[in-house]
């Protein structure tokens, strides 16, 4: 057996780079110069060694390949059905249908589909046991790999009211709790970033987000679903969603929960760009880079256009073939746990959860989640966290190419619109103030479109 070919140099300490360091700085100060600090206090060194480094969790990681998740808004059953079908054929590996009510039919939307090797995911904006059932029915009936997401404290989150109110809503979780074999709780976290949380913050909600489910529902004996989004803070990213599930399989065990979670990404719309839009393709690329480097069970890419055309086959496309190639030409999905080892995530990783942990308790000694969000704690921190970025981008600190920073002035989109993507407003009484989302881009962009001729 060939020798070692490292065996033949002299290992280097981590006091010896300090050293040759320090003495290339020629007297300037090291922390000054060299070291700098996250917008969650997590302070960041120029390099790691192993003899610094002492990793005290062990994570269980995601064993199984990404799968290429495919959204599709149900607005016409065939469509949606035929959408399936053709997105399938084109590389697409799971699907979710968004239902927006209980009279679709889902031996209908499900004609022709493959079921033997895809999941479908159901993403239900309303609370009904009887379609449920209907949907556990099928599974069972033809051996389907389903998921469905209710998350009621997401739609209080985001709309500022229940279903229908507290009880109501988890007198009817612990009903399909008894009769359902599908997963059915979903966590949506992506509200948190997109809204302008930091990544502790993130972490410690979508931990405390958790936790009330496991408090008010009497048995879960399914895998739970969270849906995270990430931003292009590359390293940080992927040790979010490993932290992530550190945290999970620790909350989940206080619980005699045995299931791992079900992970799935979508990038974030915080940092998308209505001017030079193509640059949201190099963003959403590393983006979906840290979402399969962190160990995401499912990734749902963002359409380059996503903020101003309504869903198109192109846009999604390109989406997809950036999973494609992600997966079949790079090669992404060979290798299981990819950071392990990686002494700067490892380190970044262990960072996040602790400061997410002690969070997550202060959080729970106040009363818990739902708690915090009527008395308007968990809104103002976020609130606290997008102002703070939002002056990072205003000041030139935080820079979207080709919006804050080398702009093209000529870009027209007045006429390009389809949608309308900027922070909606709709006056109305709720229980507590929603969780708004808010990109970074909005006040430029609106300037630029007012002064377009």
């Amino acid at each position: 057996m060939a020798d070692n070919l490292f065996d033949a140099f002299e290992p280097v300490s981590s006091k010896q780079w300090k050293q040759q360091i320090q003495y290339e700085l020629k007297g300037a100060d090291y922390n000054e110069n060299l070291v700098w600090e996250s917008l969650e206090g997590i302070k960041v060194r120029p390099f790691y060694h192993n003899d610094e480094s002492e990793i005290k969790y062990t994570l269980k990681g995601n064993n199984t390949p990404f799968s290429i998740l495919q959204n599709i808004y149900v607005h016409d059953v065939a469509l949606s059905n035929k959408r399936a079908i053709d997105t399938l054929n084109r590389g697409a590996e799971s699907i979710r249908f968004t239902i927006e009510n209980e009279s679709v039919i889902l031996a209908d939307l499900m004609q022709n589909l493959p079921l033997e090797n895809t999941t479908y995911f159901f993403y239900l904006p309303f609370l009904s046991i009887d379609f449920v059932n209907q949907i556990n029915e099928f599974a069972a009936k033809n051996n389907a790999k389903c998921y469905i997401q209710l998350d009621p404290i997401g739609q209080l989150t985001k709309d500022g009211n229940w279903f229908g109110n507290l009880e109501k809503d988890f007198e009817k979780l612990n009903a399909i709790s008894n009769k359902t074999s599908v997963p059915f709780i979903t966590i949506q976290s992506g509200i948190y970033q997109n809204a302008g949380a930091n990544m502790v913050q993130q972490l410690a909600y979508t931990l405390s987000h958790i936790n009330e489910y496991f408090n008010r529902i009497k048995s879960i004996s399914q895998p739970i679903t969270i849906e995270v989004s990430v931003g292009t803070n590359y390293f940080f990213e992927i040790a979010k969603l490993r932290a992530l599930r550190l945290l999970f399989n620790t909350l989940a065990a206080e619980y005699n929960h045995t299931f791992d979670c079900h992970i799935i990404v979508t990038p974030t719309k915080r940092n998308k760009t209505l001017y030079d839009y193509n640059v949201n393709m190099l963003r959403t690329t590393t983006e979906c880079m840290s979402a399969v480097l962190g160990g995401a069970n499912s990734i749902s890419n963002l359409p380059y256009d996503a903020l101003y055309h309504k869903d198109n086959e192109f846009g999604d496309r390109i989406a997809r073939n950036q999973l494609l190639i992600l997966k079949h030409e790079s090669y992404f999905d060979k290798v299981s746990n990819p950071a392990d080892g990686a002494y700067y995530i490892e380190n970044l990783t262990e960072q996040l959860a602790e400061k997410a942990l002690l969070l997550f308790k202060e959080i729970e000694e106040k009363g818990g989640f739902i708690t915090q969000l009527i008395e308007g704690n968990i809104q103002k921190k976020i609130s606290e966290s997008a102002t703070k970025e939002q002056e990072l981008f205003d000041a030139g600190k935080e820079v979207l190419l080709g919006t804050n920073k080398y702009p093209n002035k000529n870009d027209k989109m007045k006429h390009d619109l389809e949608m309308y993507p900027f922070v909606k407003q709709n006056p109305r009484k709720t229980l507590i103030i929603p969780i708004i989302e808010k990109r970074l881009a909005e006040k430029l962009e609106q300037e630029r479109l007012a002064l377009e001729e």
